[in-house]
């Protein structure tokens, strides 16, 4: 940690409000013109500044400067002010050698602090007194911040990435993407250009998100209201807060404070595979009358919630917390009016990106360490599960077929589907040529009787799509055709039928137990 080499220490503040005329103004002291209105000139030797707004200039001790008042009045805070040097360095305050200008930015944060330091220009309490002090610091860091050479500048995308690392600093103050661009002293258009390719996100949506992972940490970490937090995030409306609060997180800065200190009772119909894999148990799980429910996550003893025969009014008995749904419930009537059981979060769920959503409740319950162990867990798993396969089925064809009474649906490739990223990304299988046919933007295909004839693949996964429906041996007629039983796969006896719902699911448990159906057969 370095030493503090000098403290600057404020003499004298006013504020003038000049009507047209020339100022002779000389000081024994550092002094720094912040333009507040109007326009002018100030003069200093041989030398000539222009004053506009929003222009700070600062004087070494010892000049003699004329302004000159062009406008019809000019506003302007006049500071004299001391170094005091705490170290043997001479060059510790070489920034204010010379007279130079800036520009103050945020300006808004200038002003504020100005105002303060103005206010309490003839306090003779300690405590105020320091803390004039501490807002005149604040001033003066303002003030270097703006006094990096612009030779070290060496490009705009160097001037934008610097002034990044500045916001992720001072993300609490006042900032526009006008303020953003003169900081970087790079043109508003590009700035955005170039900010957006370095963040992924414009300015002010990047900043946003910034103060609101900040709002997260200290929610979770301080007993502050949360009126406190968001004034110290850079919200100075609590009501605003809470609303842009709920739009990134999902749930209100309460709620989120209550999931983090205690005992989460959640229903997430259709979403209970990412908290099992978190260790957290619903209060109730989804079940439907045809389809049944995720055995494979072991909640036995869960009571079930059938979301197709309208059983929603029975959460009232079990009291939840936190209701979390996705984006797919639209199809279903019964999740309506459930914000009068319990706070509902909406989840964007993009299937394919499990990781996503696992990081999304990871982070709304308070296990985003958790989180960690559980995907690097994953992630081994099918590092072993590729090395044995690589060496067991290396060059052979695979295929997963969904049956149904309305027909047969070929699940698509590495990208797309409950399956396909499963079995052809994760653990390098050979998709069938048929599943290389499907548009590369869909998740499956119907296969007419014509294309199942040429449905050649080396191993086959089936599952059936209503086991428990008066349907069942209505699908299953399908193993006693002719066309069935000529299918390669069929004759060499490597069909291998899997559970529906474990396979029909985008969860980490899921895809866990995918794996070991596929290490089970061809391992």
């Amino acid at each position: 940690m370095g030493n503090l080499t000098h403290v600057y220490t404020l003499q004298n503040i006013s504020y003038s409000i000049q009507p047209s005329k020339k100022l002779l103004i000389s000081s024994d002291f550092y002094t720094l013109f912040i333009v507040m209105n109007g326009s002018g000139k100030l003069a200093i030797d041989h030398d000539t500044i222009h004053f506009s707004e929003e222009k700070c200039i600062l004087i070494p001790p010892n000049n003699t400067v004329s302004i000159h008042i062009q406008s019809e009045h000019l506003c302007f805070y006049q500071l004299q002010f001391n170094i005091v040097n705490l170290s043997n360095s001479q060059n510790s305050y070489s920034h204010f050698t010379s007279i130079s200008e800036r520009h103050l930015l945020p300006f808004s944060q200038c002003h504020r602090l100005l105002e303060v330091i103005y206010q309490n220009r003839l306090a003779e309490d300690e405590h105020t007194i320091f803390e004039q002090h501490v807002h005149f610091q604040e001033l003066m860091l303002l003030l270097l911040h703006q006094t990096i050479p612009k030779q070290m500048k060496k490009n705009d995308r160097q001037s934008v990435e610097q002034s990044v690392n500045h916001l992720q600093k001072h993300f609490e103050k006042e900032w526009t993407v006008e303020q953003l661009a003169q900081l970087a002293d790079v043109p508003r258009w590009n700035y955005t250009r170039i900010f957006k390719d370095i963040t992924g996100q414009i300015p002010l949506h990047y900043l946003t998100k910034l103060r609101i992972e900040k709002a997260k940490h200290l929610l979770m970490t301080t007993n502050d209201r949360v009126f406190e937090i968001s004034q110290s995030v850079g919200f100075n409306n609590e009501y605003y807060f809470n609303r842009r609060f709920k739009e990134h997180v999902g749930i209100s800065p309460g709620q989120y404070r209550r999931n983090q200190s205690s005992h989460i009772r959640v229903f997430a119909p259709f979403l209970e595979d990412f908290f099992v894999a978190l260790g957290i148990t619903p209060i109730a799980q989804f079940s439907h009358s045809k389809w049944g429910k995720q055995d494979y996550l072991g909640l036995q003893k869960v009571p079930d919630i059938d979301v197709q025969n309208r059983e929603m009014d029975r959460l009232f008995y079990y009291k939840p917390t936190l209701i979390m749904l996705d984006s797919g419930v639209e199809r279903w009537e019964s999740f309506q009016h459930l914000d009068e059981v319990a706070p509902v979060c909406h989840l964007s769920h993009p299937g394919e990106n499990w990781q996503s959503t696992l990081f999304k409740i990871a982070d709304l319950t308070g296990k985003t360490s958790l989180m960690q162990d559980v995907i690097l867990q994953y992630e081994d798993k099918v590092q072993q599960a590729k090395g044995i396969l690589s060496k067991s089925v290396y060059g052979q064809s695979v295929a997963f077929l969904r049956i149904s009474a309305i027909g047969i649906t070929l699940y698509a490739g590495p990208k797309c589907g409950y399956t396909g990223p499963i079995l052809y990304r994760d653990l390098g299988l050979m998709p069938h040529s048929l599943v290389w046919s499907i548009p590369h933007n869909q998740r499956k295909a119907q296969l007419k009787f014509a294309q199942l004839l040429q449905l050649d693949a080396d191993h086959l996964f089936i599952t059936f799509d209503k086991q428990h429906s008066i349907y069942e041996n209505e699908e299953r007629a399908i193993l006693k055709t002719p066309t069935w039983k000529n299918l390669a796969a069929v004759k060499s006896n490597c069909v291998y039928e899997v559970d529906f719902l474990t396979w029909m699911n985008y969860g980490i448990l899921s895809h866990s137990k995918k794996i070991d159906d596929v290490l089970n057969v061809l391992g």
